[in-house]
């Protein structure tokens, strides 16, 4: 291991943490150690965020030597010394992962508020993203399992056609989703919130955690959440669109990008998918047909009709010569 300069400004915590100085930067290390290996990550990670025209870079470690803590030590710290930075986006495959990262994240910026206790504090603000049924608090809807049914119960009490439906009951709406609707777009928050968190929060200020989100990651520094937010066009055309070009973007366990991207771009069907298909195609056939027939007839009538017209008038015209 490699020991730096150590601190231990907490009275109440006999834990050793760490500052790291490395090529010009110091690193906030929450850890009383570093392997090797993490000071060669977050060297050739800061040499990739030094290029002028933002670079790339693909870096493994051995399974169990903290590259996740690594990682957020190396870019909180580029944050804080270059304020102009973008935000980091991490990308993650699981909620368990997500977690993981969220309390990594913690333990980082709970161990620079403690280092920079006489410096002005940068208003920070890091929230993970999760799909509806992570994050949903209604009574009725949050006890589905089944992802597509939560967001099918959700769309049917937050849609707009049915919140401006005239005398609309409140219990076709949803109090949570009424009550973020309230507060627009200025919540004022700043801090770090996991899934729990997010859920904690709406709880008590009958906020949706959701919806919250949503609009929490395109002002929060630190945005945590799923691949397909990213990867899938479907998705991040809704929810990332609006990130900036700046930003720093980490996808954790990358070896299941394909994967991913594979699944995002693929359509899955069964036998019943297709049988109702069938009867679909088979129904709009039949009304094709029949509107097709009764255009023909009417038509015909009015072909007719316009043939004994112009008769009528011509006998007319021969009887008045």
């Amino acid at each position: 291991c490699r020991r730096f300069e150590t601190s231990n400004n907490n009275n109440n915590n006999n834990e050793t943490k760490m500052l790291i100085p490395l090529d010009g930067l110091t690193v906030y290390f929450p850890y009383d150690y570093v392997y090797p290996e993490q000071y060669d990550y977050m060297y050739a990670l800061k040499q990739t965020l030094d290029l002028n025209d933002g670079g790339h870079c693909l870096l493994e470690m051995p399974t169990g030597t903290g590259k996740t803590v690594s990682l957020l030590s190396l870019i909180v710290s580029y944050q804080l010394s270059k304020p102009q930075i973008g935000k980091l986006i991490y990308c993650t495959r699981t909620v368990q992962e997500m977690d993981k990262v969220m309390q990594e994240i913690k333990r980082v910026f709970a161990y620079i508020d403690a280092q920079r206790q006489h410096v002005q504090k940068r208003k920070n603000l890091c929230v993970c993203l999760s799909a509806r049924r992570n994050l949903c608090i209604h009574e009725h809807v949050s006890q589905f399992d089944e992802c597509s049914k939560v967001d099918s119960l959700c769309r049917n009490r937050t849609a707009s056609w049915i919140r401006n439906t005239p005398n609309v009951a409140s219990s076709a709406l949803c109090e949570y989703y009424e009550g973020f609707e309230a507060i627009g777009t200025d919540a004022g928050l700043e801090g770090i919130y996991s899934l729990n968190d997010l859920k904690e929060l709406g709880r008590r200020r009958k906020w949706c955690p959701y919806f919250l989100s949503r609009q929490l990651i395109t002002i929060a520094n630190i945005v945590v959440y799923n691949y397909q937010y990213m990867l899938d066009p479907k998705i991040s055309n809704l929810v990332s669109k609006d990130m900036s070009k700046d930003a720093i973007v980490v996808f954790d366990e990358a070896h299941n990008i394909d994967n991913i991207c594979i699944e995002a771009l693929s359509v899955k069907l069964d036998r019943r998918t297709l049988h109702g298909a069938s009867n679909n195609l088979t129904h709009l056939n039949k009304a094709v047909n029949d509107m097709q027939r009764t255009d023909a007839q009417r038509l015909q009538q009015e072909y007719q009709a316009l043939v004994q017209g112009l008769a009528a008038n011509a006998l007319l015209e021969n009887n008045d010569v």
